[in-house]
């Protein structure tokens, strides 16, 4: 089964809709450029047939660097981005509300075609180049922040808890079944489980008709982590809009906010790093493999605190001189997400399967996300030249297009 951090991006994905007018908090595009990079790390371990290797394997003829580097993303990235671009979609929400606003148009209409267009881009993406597609969870899932949008700040944050709550207590269930639980798979188990992957291998190392085929076979698990994760982003969604209606990301450094950004970051760092070590250890190694789902469901719990703590301390060392330079560099990056995003996906297309090289299962850990980290190196780059010429990526204008339908799209 996919995992839900690799159905991952974006901030649906970046305010295409705000007005020229409003001034961008560079902060905040940082930060969605950092999501970004977290989420193509998640994304290459499945497009690459890393990700649910067990034992730690990292790749067919695994080094101790392989199985380092599987390990730190699983305990440091899966989940993590994920989560934190879904709380930036929450927030952005906020500021397609205020452009309508601001230009005397009606949201609702906007919006609704804004999502249709999301879930549309994402049903191509799913079925082209990659099935673990993030943008057709958002704009499903969209809806119902589109309902909620008129609740008052302070309830839909209790709602927010709500959700997490009960979402926690249903997984806290499912992991000690799985724990208290004997299967009784044995060989057979594991023999179903090879040859389910030595049919997947086959597929993308196949020609495009085989890519789609097998792209179109694995929505059965995508659904799955949809559901697995479903209640989590929404319970992001819902914190991104309280953060968006209450300004939290904008004047970060005023005293209150600098104490409140520590606090957030200590407690989240003291939770949510032993719940990604967990994972780690249930999902590479050393733990078994009879613990695998229930360390998976341990560390996925603990992931917003860790989203929290790398947003909250991100947002701390932007107020300084380097961590400034630094938002100003990948700021770009965030301002086209979704270009970016498909991006991605379509060079681990042509790298990993069929369509072009068919290096799919061929390549271990270390090597696939050194490579990815140049990659994204090309990204940043690639959008700060663009960004200097034009307001839009190629795909948010596309995007926005069709949300504004009829009315005159910005120049540049």
């Amino acid at each position: 089964m996919k995992r839900p951090e690799t159905i991952g991006p974006t901030a649906a994905i970046e305010p295409a809709a705000v007005s020229p007018r409003l001034h961008r908090i560079v902060e905040v595009d940082a930060l969605r450029g950092i999501a970004l990079c977290g989420i193509l790390l998640a994304n290459v371990l499945v497009m690459s047939g890393l990700d649910g290797l067990s034992g730690g394997s990292a790749g067919p003829t695994a080094s101790g660097l392989d199985q380092v580097a599987h390990w730190l993303v699983m305990a440091l990235v899966q989940t993590k981005f994920y989560l934190l671009f879904s709380f930036l979609f929450g927030y952005s929400f906020t500021l397609q509300m205020d452009a309508a606003e601001r230009d005397g148009a009606p949201f609702a209409p906007r919006m609704l075609r804004r999502l249709l267009g999301l879930f549309v881009l994402g049903a191509l993406h799913a079925v082209l180049l990659y099935p673990g597609d993030i943008l057709t969870t958002y704009a499903l899932l969209g809806l119902i922040l589109f309902a909620a949008r008129a609740v008052d700040p302070a309830r839909m944050w209790r709602a927010a808890l709500r959700v997490y709550g009960v979402v926690a207590g249903l997984y806290l269930l499912l992991g000690a079944a799985v724990a208290l639980v004997d299967t009784g798979e044995g060989d057979e188990g594991l023999a179903a489980s090879a040859a389910s992957a030595a049919e997947l291998t086959t597929a993308y190392r196949g020609g495009p008709a085989d890519v789609v085929r097998a792209n179109m076979d694995a929505w059965s698990d995508i659904l799955v982590g949809l559901l697995m994760m479903g209640g989590m982003v929404v319970a992001a969604f819902l914190a991104g809009f309280v953060a968006g209606r209450r300004r939290l990301l904008a004047d970060t450094g005023t005293p209150e906010r600098t104490a409140r950004l520590r606090r957030v970051c200590l407690w989240g760092l003291a939770v949510g790093l032993p719940g990604g070590v967990l994972m780690a250890a249930g999902t590479v190694g050393p733990l078994g493999a009879r613990w695998e789902i229930p360390a998976f469901i341990l560390g996925m719990l603990t992931a917003p605190a860790l989203s929290a703590a790398y947003a909250s301390g991100l947002l701390l060392w932007f107020t300084t001189p380097r961590g400034a330079r630094l938002a100003a560099r990948l700021a770009p990056a965030g301002r086209m997400a979704l270009t970016n995003y498909l991006a991605q996906s379509v060079v681990m297309a042509l790298v990993f399967t069929g369509y072009g090289a068919a290096l799919y299962g061929r390549v271990g850990a270390a090597a696939v996300l050194g490579g990815t980290l140049l990659f994204y190196g090309f990204q940043v780059a690639a959008s700060a030249w663009l960004m200097s010429r034009h307001r839009l990526g190629p795909v948010e204008r596309l995007l926005r297009a069709v949300t504004l339908w009829g009315r005159s799209a910005p120049r540049g």
